[in-house]
């Protein structure tokens, strides 16, 4: 029963922290983010983002649509900015599981032991991991206002599973924008 529960405990780590999405966020703590109701991408910025640029359109798209549902509204005469940059690395995974089994009494090695020893279990995973920075720039001021920064590993299977990845990666840290949003 103990073995269960904690191969139950190590199957739910592992396959939560394949699929989350880490978001941290920073911003400058003396900006007033009620006064910023409009946006627009910052296109020097997005065009330094090394994806593809079918990748960087359903990132744009992805903000759009969750800056709207927010609220902002696209604009010419943008208050406030909004840039993209892509980070990428292979990561590994090494998860060793020696799990004891047999029978036998007392202490120690027994040579009457029933199917005696160890079994140890090595389970590799290769995958990428992504990070995607969402930066929020001040037009007027020309100054970087708020950062929300999202890591989780990338499935890039097919072409509809990537697109859902990448508006899970962009809902996940729009979610802090602006900043006490998620307490909201």
């Amino acid at each position: 029963m103990k073995y269960i529960k904690m191969l139950l405990v190590i199957a739910v780590v592992v396959f939560s922290s394949c699929n989350t999405v880490k978001v941290v966020t920073d911003y400058d703590a003396k900006v007033d983010f009620d006064q910023y109701k409009t946006f627009a991408f910052y296109k020097p910025g997005i065009d330094k983002a090394e994806i593809s640029d079918l990748d960087k359109k359903r990132i744009l798209r992805a903000i759009e649509f969750e800056l709207t549902a927010k609220g902002f509204v696209k604009s010419e005469n943008p208050d406030v900015l909004v840039s993209i940059f892509t980070k990428s690395r292979e990561r590994v995974n090494v998860n060793q599981n020696n799990l004891g089994y047999g029978f036998g009494w007392g202490w120690g090695w027994n040579p009457w032991m029933f199917g005696g020893g160890m079994n140890n279990t090595v389970n590799i995973s290769q995958y990428s991991e992504g990070t995607l920075f969402v930066d929020f720039i001040d037009k007027e001021k020309k100054e970087l206002v708020w950062q929300g920064i999202g890591t989780g590993a990338l499935k890039i299977q097919n072409r509809e599973k990537k697109e859902a990845r990448i508006k899970e990666f962009v809902k996940e840290i729009i979610a802090k924008f602006p900043p006490g949003a998620e307490n909201k």
